[in-house]
């Protein structure tokens, strides 16, 4: 920790943990892509979601038994308006009354107050009962009368209810078809009022979801806490219904502080002994006098107090304090209302200022600091990233995300000890720091990240993993502190190059090729020492480094076309005599393609845009869409670069993905296995997927398209866009690609997917042939000022040598 407190030294404001569900660390962190509302779960009246299924009630189908005798409930309302306690009765009449128009539920059915004079909307009954029973009111004309049962404590709780029909419908004879669809409507509504009554519609969702988190943290990762950590998590786990769901609740939202007074939640009864449990666990920080603030949250406490009440406060001030009336024209921003508060109270000159401040704001609540840190920590542990937290529960209970169907199976430990965890979170703080100080053009900060990071990374032997077999090694290494440490170095190099500082990145990277001997980034490792060094005049010395990089196994794809051609420029007379067996390769001519189009601007710097035939505005990937429909041979296609390829391979390779291979599904919300963009993807599966990469060769590939995409579609899968691409596209292209191409295709994603998954040709175009027999061409397109990237290159290359037809498209201004 030593590297760390001297890197904060430089930067006393800096927080390292300022935000720490939502730190944004490249490559490594994310924000979640989704923001879920208190009021939004409030009205959802469902059972929280368990992991392994989602507890409805069964449709019921009906038996000889049935009749259309009275109908008699039990159950609840639901989404209850607010209102005085008063209002409500034992025994009090109620009625049912259909809601259509209610743009949430169409069969939504409102609850309402039976009175002569006044109708009162107490709220609606449960959706699952709801479906049942708007058919029997709208097709049967049955009316629903009830009663209210008891009365619940909190003010907007559920309310029991028993409602009842008014009255009996009568079939005739001929009339059988009518009778079965009631009997089975009036089955299963008896069906969903039960269930009801075993499954409460209490919006307790963020409890549930983090009770579940939690058990499962500490069943699989125990071993990573201390008995501190470990006694708090147990305390939290014991506590009453209320303290967990305000629990629940507070960490969800962003903070750190809330004013008592203001938090109002439907499942909590009793805030008082709610937060006496959570305060008696450490859970939580009171502000209620004095003696219970320390002086570093003085300012976030403030943040609760809007404008008005930090000016009015900053009045009081002045009426005794002149030295802060002096000072009262600076500035109006919240900002600045708390700057001048803080100065009042770092300066002494009111000592009853807290008491003031809590009179203004009233008793506040935070999660404690010692929470706030364990309960990250087993965020992290359950996600395995910074991308993901607590909202992709309530994403897959809302419907918004469905993740796929797989088995976590557990052989390994990520962490295998707690020095293990502790020295990546360190690093992940490095990171972070880094991150904000590119942002911040702070350069001092960015060279002190590269100086500890280098000094880590100085330090580590690659085979500290050696109690794991190979291939787990390969996709483990992501959650190592050194793995963190080498992306901090790589944006270190970036920076440097940047500044001209060509030496410190050259020894950079050379300590990066040096103790990372299996590492897929090392083709750009390379790749960058050979450019760097000839920046600096080693032309020989850069040759050296391109010429070993070649025969490195872990150079690929576009680096490697790339160095291939380092070589063949820099090793010309007198430097090499011998023409390298490549240049006939890489030299490869690539059939091009010339289309002039009108253009709307031609400012260097800025996208391309051209008038099309139709006289719109687009760009040149429209534009060439435009001529290969027409003059360029009559084919239909899409824009879709890597897009396409990914959504086939991720729809073909379905089962494969998420087949059974032990610790690549830690938690069950992936999109993917771990390893899927490592070498031991292949691997660990190489039966598997040559098993299906048979069946598309001999082509079976439309049949397991549509299979694939019948029985997932909507399902989250890594590189599968369900909306951009119909399946009568994703079977238009399969057919005209052909298997054997297909095949190839598949084979190199799986072999690689992290090296091939980008740069694939802009354009994939087929068409048929009058025996429904299709072909496919890819096209490159490129703009005036474009020319192709060594990963485009080295995709065009490998399509030819799979036997595509393959064109690289040039859009040119057309003469005025």
């Amino acid at each position: 920790m030593e590297n760390l407190d001297g890197l904060l030294k430089l930067d006393d404001e800096r927080k390292l943990l300022s935000d720490a569900k939502t730190m944004q660390i490249f490559g490594l962190e994310g924000s979640p892509q989704h923001q879920i509302t208190d009021d939004r779960i409030d009205n959802i009246a469902d059972s929280p979601l368990s992991l392994s299924e989602k507890r409805m009630p069964k449709c019921v189908e009906p038996s000889e038994d049935d009749d259309n005798s009275e109908i008699l409930l039990d159950t609840f309302v639901v989404g209850r308006r607010f209102g005085n306690d008063g209002e409500l009765t034992v025994g009090a009449m109620i009625m049912l009354s259909r809601d259509p128009e209610n743009v949430k539920d169409q069969n939504a059915i409102k609850v309402l107050t039976k009175d002569t004079d006044h109708n009162k909307e107490l709220g609606y009954i449960p959706r699952e009962l709801a479906q049942y029973l708007s058919p029997l009111i709208d097709k049967f004309h049955l009316r629903f009368e009830g009663h209210i049962t008891s009365i619940p404590q909190h003010p907007h709780a559920v309310v029991p209810i028993q409602i009842y029909s008014s009255g009996i419908v009568s079939f005739g004879e001929k009339d059988s078809s009518s009778l079965q669809v009631f009997n089975s409507l009036r089955r299963n509504a008896l069906s969903a009022a039960e269930f009801s009554q075993t499954h409460s519609p209490i919006p307790a969702k963020y409890q549930h979801n983090l009770l579940l988190l939690l058990k499962e943290v500490l069943n699989i990762n125990g071993h990573l806490f201390t008995e501190g950590e470990k006694t708090l998590l147990e305390a939290f786990l014991s506590l009453s219904d209320d303290s967990q769901r305000l629990f629940a609740r507070l960490y969800a939202r962003k903070g750190p502080w809330f004013r008592m007074a203001s938090i109002s939640y439907a499942e909590i009864c009793d805030y008082e002994e709610a937060v006496k449990g959570l305060s008696e666990a450490e859970c939580v920080t009171l502000f209620e006098s004095m003696d219970k603030l320390q002086n570093n949250d003085l300012k976030e406490v403030l943040n609760v107090l809007n404008v008005g009440e930090l000016r009015d406060l900053i009045s009081s001030l002045n009426k005794t304090h002149k030295k802060i009336a002096q000072n009262s024209d600076r500035g109006t921003r919240k900002q600045d209302y708390i700057a001048r508060v803080l100065a009042a109270y770092q300066g002494g000159l009111c000592p009853n200022l807290t008491s003031m401040i809590l009179g203004k704001t009233g008793r506040c609540i935070r999660i404690s600091a010692s929470a706030e840190s364990v309960f990250w920590r087993a965020e992290r542990l359950f996600f395995l990233n910074g991308e993901q937290d607590l909202s992709e529960f309530l994403l897959v209970d809302l419907g918004i995300v469905k993740y796929p169907a797989y088995n976590c199976i557990f052989t390994d430990q990520i962490f295998p000890d707690r020095s293990d965890l502790l020295s990546y979170e360190e690093a992940i703080e490095v990171a972070q720091i880094m991150d904000e100080s590119l942002d911040e053009n702070n350069n001092e900060l960015v060279s002190r990240c590269v100086e500890i990071s280098a000094s880590n990374v100085s330090s580590f032997v690659e085979e500290d993993r050696s109690s794991h077999s190979g291939s787990m090694a390969a996709f483990l290494s992501c959650f190592s502190a050194s793995w963190v440490y080498s992306k901090v170095i790589l944006l270190g190099v970036s920076f440097l190059e940047h500044e001209q500082r060509f030496k410190e990145a050259i020894n950079l990277l050379k300590l990066l090729l040096d103790k990372f001997k299996c590492d897929r980034r090392r083709g750009y490792w390379n790749l960058r020492l050979s450019v760097d060094l000839e920046h600096v005049g080693c032309l020989d010395e850069s040759l050296e480094v391109a010429e070993k990089g070649l025969l490195d196994p872990w150079v690929r794809a576009g680096s490697r076309v790339a160095l291939q051609r380092r070589v063949l420029r820099l090793g010309k007379p007198p430097r090499r005599w011998k023409t390298p067996s490549f240049s006939s390769s890489v030299k490869r001519k690539i059939v091009e393609v010339h289309v002039q189009g009108r253009p709307l601007n031609c400012k260097t710097g800025v996208k391309n845009v051209f008038y099309g035939e139709d006289g719109d505005r687009c760009g040149v990937e429209e534009l060439a869409l435009q001529y290969y429909a027409g003059e360029g041979g009559s084919w239909q296609g899409v824009h879709t670069e890597s897009g396409i390829w990914l959504t086939i391979f991720g729809l073909l390779m379905w089962d494969v993905v998420f087949a059974d291979v032990p610790n690549v599904f830690r938690t069950k919300f992936q999109t993917a296995p771990l390893d899927l963009e490592t070498d031991s993807f292949y691997e660990v599966r190489r039966d598997l997927i040559e098993a299906l990469l048979d069946k598309i060769e001999h082509g079976m590939a439309e049949e397991l398209l549509i299979m694939s995409w019948e029985s997932h579609v909507g399902t989250a899968c890594r590189g599968v866009n369900w909306d951009k691409h119909s399946l009568s596209e994703l079977r238009a292209a399969v057919t005209c690609i052909g298997g054997p191409c297909l095949a190839s295709i598949c084979r190199n994603l799986a072999q690689d997917y992290r090296s091939w998954s980008s740069g694939m040709p802009d354009l994939l175009l087929w068409r048929f042939r009058d025996d429904y027999r299709g072909e496919a061409k890819l096209v490159e397109v490129k703009g005036p000022r474009d020319r192709l990237s060594e990963q485009q290159r080295a995709w065009l290359l490998f399509l030819m040598d799979c036997g595509f037809s393959v064109e690289v498209c040039k859009v040119s201004h057309a003469p005025i």
